[in-house]
């Protein structure tokens, strides 16, 4: 007994087993493993691992530098920055019916991967058919990673499909630094399926920008690769009809 009892001492306690993944692999904790890299929190609340955005890292290694030397600008923090795209869909058709709301919800969380926030009625409009609280608009906040890379799909993918695009405007600055554009259909998104488009729906995105000068942040976003229009040139100026005081007196002699 005294050796069986020296025995399970001397023996160490078994480890309890791990779960297994595919593979073979030993599964992840509860916990989660530590990550190294950067992380991106999804609508669950779970972080997933993702690659810092190529327009993030061309704002900080090429914008910042660039518009610092541009406009003399000492401290990189006053370099503009995008603090945030809001992207606004109107729904007229959903007076009438309210089921058209959740089409265009589907299409702008394609678009933006994020669920959209449902806009009501502030006011009743009897003209319009309108009462208060009757579900009218959608709306979409985007900052950070998901930002950058829904301005990088923008630009690389989406506005080129525009029919017929030749720059755009740069006449959509407010005042204080901030950009509105709008687009005419949702279909320029490749995340749309267009068989399965009920009706074209109008989008408009602002662009919030820190600085407060419209100069600035027109500089900002041609750097990060908006296609802006090029400035018109100043028109030639055109010859004098009226000839030269020499020239005037000759033919004044040739008369006489």
């Amino acid at each position: 007994m005294a050796e069986k009892d020296e025995k399970t001492k001397a023996a160490p306690a078994k480890k309890p087993a791990q779960p297994q993944g595919k593979g073979g692999k030993k599964a992840p904790d509860a916990k989660g493993a530590k990550s190294t890299g950067p992380a991106m929190a999804v609508s669950d609340g779970r972080e997933v691992k993702h690659p810092v955005p190529r327009l993030k890292k061309r704002y900080l290694e090429e914008a910042v530098p660039a518009l610092m030397k541009a406009h003399g600008l000492a401290n990189p923090l006053q370099v503009p920055r995008l603090l945030k795209i809001v992207l606004n869909v109107g729904v007229s058709e959903a007076r009438e019916n309210v089921q058209m709301i959740d089409g265009a919800r589907e299409e702008m969380a394609l678009i933006t991967g994020q669920w959209p926030q449902l806009r009501r009625a502030h006011k009743s409009i009897s003209n319009f058919k309108l009462r208060q609280g009757m579900p009218i608009g959608l709306r979409v906040t985007m900052r950070g990673d998901r930002m950058y890379e829904f301005m990088d799909r923008l630009i690389s993918v989406s506005i080129p499909r525009i029919r017929d695009f030749r720059g755009l405007e740069p006449r959509g600055f407010d005042g204080t630094g901030n950009f509105n554009l709008g687009l005419r259909e949702q279909m320029i998104f490749p995340e749309i399926n267009v068989e399965k488009v009920a009706k074209p729906r109008g989008l408009n995105l602002t662009f919030v920008i820190s600085g407060g000068q419209d100069e600035l942040s027109l500089d900002l976003l041609r750097t990060l690769g908006m296609p802006f229009k090029a400035p018109a040139a100043a028109p030639a100026p055109t010859a004098k009809a009226v000839g030269t005081a020499p020239e005037t007196a000759a033919a004044g002699a040739g008369r006489d």
